[in-house]
C-alpha cells in the first residue's frame, strides 16, 4: 500500500483556532501532522457601538464583506443591499446565515478579481458598505471612490495579537527542532507579521529554511523581502483542499 501523500510532513498551522479545524483534518486525512498555533484572535466589537454606527450610514446598494468573520459578526448590517464576497469561504458563510450571494469573483479571491466583476463597473452614485474588521487593505475603497461610488467601513471585529504562554513557545521550538514542524501555512500578510513577531528567535531564523505555503500571493511576497532566501509556495486558493493540495505538491518537488 502506497504511503499517504502527507506521511511525516508537519504543519505549522496558523489560522485561530476557531477556523483552524477544517484545515487540520484535511492534512491529518492526507497522513500528515498539523501543529496549531494561532497567530491572530478575533475578537466581536461592542454590537451596540457597531449598531450605531450602521444607524448613522445611508442605506447601501452593496455591501461588501471580506471576510467569514465579518459576515459572523455584521450580517445582520446588510440594510438590504446587494451582498457582495471576495472569497469562497466566505460566500459559504453568508449562504449558511441564509442570504444569497448576488457579486463573486468568478476568478481568484481578493480586492483585484472583486473589482472586476460586472457589477462593480459602473458603480457611480451609489452607496458601499464594506463590512470588515478594525483595519485591512484600502484597495476596494479607493478604486470604488474613484468610479464614483460612495464607500462608508462598517467594523464589526478586531484582529489582536494573541497571548501565548512561555510553555507553548517552549513546546513549539522544541517539536521545531525534533524536526516535526517541516513546513507552515500563512492566510494572510497580518498572520505572517503576527508570526513573525510571536516565534522564538531560534524558530524565526527557520523562516528562512522553512517553506512556507500560501494561496495570497501579497503573503508570497511579503515572504520573499523579509526572507529572501525562503521558499514559499502559492497554493491555488485559500480552502482547505487547495491547500493541501499545495502541501503535496511541495513533497514531490522536495521529498524529504
Amino acid at each position: 500500500m502506497a504511503e499517504a501523500p502527507l506521511h511525516e510532513v508537519g504543519v505549522l498551522v496558523t489560522r485561530p483556532r476557531s477556523q483552524a479545524t477544517e484545515l487540520v483534518n484535511a492534512i491529518e486525512n492526507a497522513g500528515g501532522s498539523a501543529f496549531c498555533f494561532p497567530v491572530m484572535e478575533i475578537v466581536a466589537l461592542e454590537q451596540n457601538v457597531v449598531a450605531a454606527s450602521a444607524a448613522r450610514m445611508p442605506a447601501p446598494d452593496i455591501v461588501v464583506f471580506v471576510s467569514r468573520n465579518a459576515v459572523e459578526y455584521g450580517i445582520r448590517y446588510t440594510g438590504g443591499g446587494k451582498i457582495a464576497v471576495i472569497g469562497p469561504a466566505t460566500a459559504a458563510a453568508v449562504r449558511s446565515a441564509g442570504h444569497i450571494v448576488d457579486i463573486q469573483p468568478s476568478g481568484g479571491f481578493d480586492s483585484e478579481h472583486l473589482l472586476a466583476e460586472p457589477s462593480f463597473q459602473d458603480v457611480a452614485g451609489k452607496n458601499v458598505r464594506i463590512i470588515r474588521g478594525n483595519a485591512g487593505r484600502e484597495l476596494l475603497a479607493q478604486e470604488l471612490n474613484a468610479r464614483g461610488a460612495s464607500v462608508e467601513y462598517l467594523s464589526v471585529y478586531e484582529r489582536r495579537l494573541p497571548v501565548v504562554s512561555a510553555q507553548t513557545m517552549a513546546d513549539l521550538e522544541v517539536r521545531w527542532r525534533k524536526g516535526d514542524i517541516t513546513v507552515i501555512t500563512v492566510m494572510s500578510v497580518q498572520s505572517l507579521r503576527n508570526l513573525v513577531e510571536l516565534l522564538p528567535a531560534w524558530c524565526r531564523a527557520q523562516l528562512e529554511s522553512t517553506p512556507l505555503v500560501t494561496p495570497a500571493g501579497r503573503v508570497l511576497k511579503e515572504a520573499l523581502d523579509r526572507f529572501p532566501a525562503s521558499r514559499p509556495i502559492l497554493a491555488s486558493g485559500p480552502q482547505a483542499s487547495d491547500m493541501v493540495e499545495a502541501l503535496i505538491a511541495l513533497q514531490k518537488i522536495n521529498p524529504g
